[in-house]
C-alpha cells in the first residue's frame, strides 16, 4: 500500500513556504503503521499510526490535533483537525519524486522532495 512512499526524502523545491522550513522527511512502514519523521531547522517531529485510525498529534508548531492517514489510490493523505479547522497533506510520487500538497483554508503550498 504505502510501499512507494517508504524512503528518506530530501526537499528540492518549495512553493509558498518559507525557505528556512526546508526539511528532510523520512516515511517508513512499521508493521501496519505509517511513520513520518521530519527534521527541519524549526523542529524535529515523528508521528506513527495505522491507516484509517485517528490519533492525537502535537505538530511542529505545538498545536494539538486529531490526525488520520489514508490511502486514496496512489496518494498518501493526512488530515489534521483542531478547533473547527482542518489541514490536508496529500503526498504522491511523480517522476520518482515525492510531491506534497498542503492545503489550509484555501491556501495551498506544494513541496517537492527527491530521495536523499
Amino acid at each position: 500500500m504505502v510501499d512507494a512512499f517508504c524512503a528518506t526524502w530530501k526537499l528540492v523545491d518549495s512553493q509558498n513556504f518559507d525557505e528556512y522550513m526546508k526539511a528532510l522527511v523520512a516515511i517508513s512502514q512499521d508493521g501496519d503503521k505509517v511513520v513520518v519523521k521530519t527534521q527541519s531547522t524549526f523542529k524535529n517531529t515523528e508521528i506513527s499510526s495505522k491507516l484509517g485510525e485517528e490519533f492525537d498529534e502535537t505538530t511542529a508548531d505545538d498545536r494539538h490535533v486529531k490526525s488520520i492517514f489514508t490511502m486514496e489510490g496512489d496518494t498518501l493523505v493526512q488530515v489534521q483537525k483542531w478547533d473547527g479547522k482542518e489541514t490536508k497533506f496529500v503526498r504522491e510520487i511523480k517522476d520518482g519524486k515525492l510531491v506534497a500538497t498542503l492545503t489550509f483554508e484555501g491556501v495551498q503550498a506544494v513541496r517537492t522532495y527527491e530521495k536523499a
